[in-house]
């Protein structure tokens, strides 16, 4: 469905935003994760055509969408991170003016996307009034609104409380189990109850791409359970990488990510996604 090839992009004379990209994809969610600056935005904002590439090539079905970007902007949904609602439209009205941009002749489709999103029952009140995690809902069902195959989201759950963040996080996964969902975030937790796949970018560049169970059967063997005297903590600390340290009456519960038994006692673990992203095995390039 996606194939990007050897993407670059550069901004002004030197600074390299994505560097080299080349990434295939088909069907599911797939979360696109790195530290804030790793060029994860100026990648989905090249896939929506947003912007063009400095090198490489973005093909859509075969097709070269910076050659031809209406092959893929008819077949697309983007969601950016700041999505802002007209103040004066109600929800509906605010879905209908998209309709009408976007072409959609449909006069039943603004109702339904409403209805995908569970907004139906709030149609007739004013955006503007909406909480932050309908607002992302709302910005949701305008970007369903031409029934992509590819939907881009970016940082879906930035500013959302903890209920609408797992709604939204739902939402997103029934979404993927017939699109293409690309989700940018650098916040783990937030996909990994949705993603089918993980593309890890750092400094402009794709480190790694897998599955979920891929990431943690490589960190397999490498994180580790210990309980620790609190006066031998610190001097732990400065030789293994620690995931999380708590301490109580009998000491310091941690939990550590290094490539052999890192102290006495300690015991392997099953890794979470997120402890497996910063076992020592996943710096390495794939």
């Amino acid at each position: 469905m996606l194939n990007i090839c050897n993407v670059g992009k550069i901004y002004g004379k030197n600074v390299v935003a994505v560097d080299d990209v080349t990434l295939n994809l088909e069907g599911g969610v797939v979360g696109l994760v790195g530290h804030n600056g790793a060029g994860k935005t100026s990648l989905m904002q090249m896939i929506a055509t947003l912007t063009r590439p400095t090198s490489g090539q973005i093909l859509f079905n075969g097709q070269d969408i910076v050659a031809n970007p209406d092959a893929i902007r008819r077949r697309l949904g983007y969601l950016p991170q700041d999505f802002g609602v007209y103040p004066n439209l109600s929800a509906l009205e605010f879905v209908q003016y998209f309709a009408a941009l976007k072409g959609v002749s449909d006069p039943k489709r603004p109702a339904q996307v409403l209805e995908m999103v569970n907004l139906h029952g709030q149609a007739a009140r004013q955006a503007s009034t909406f909480s932050g995690g309908m607002r992302r809902r709302l910005g949701i069902a305008q970007a369903l609104l031409n029934d992509p195959d590819i939907l881009i989201v970016d940082e879906p759950t930035a500013g959302l409380d903890p209920e609408e963040r797992q709604r939204f996080r739902h939402l997103l996964s029934e979404i993927g189990f017939r699109k293409l969902v690309i989700v940018s975030t650098h916040i783990v937790s937030d996909i990994e109850g949705m993603a089918s796949s993980l593309a890890i970018m750092r400094a402009g560049k794709l480190v790694s791409h897998g599955t979920l169970d891929s990431f943690i059967a490589k960190a397999r063997g490498q994180v580790w359970s210990a309980t620790v005297r609190a006066q031998d903590y610190e001097a732990l600390s400065q030789n293994v990488k620690v995931l999380q340290a708590r301490r109580h009456d009998a000491g310091v519960s941690l939990r550590i990510a290094h490539p052999s038994i890192p102290c006495s006692g300690a015991v392997e673990v099953e890794p979470t996604l997120e402890e497996s992203l910063m076992a020592p095995v996943q710096e390495l390039t794939a």
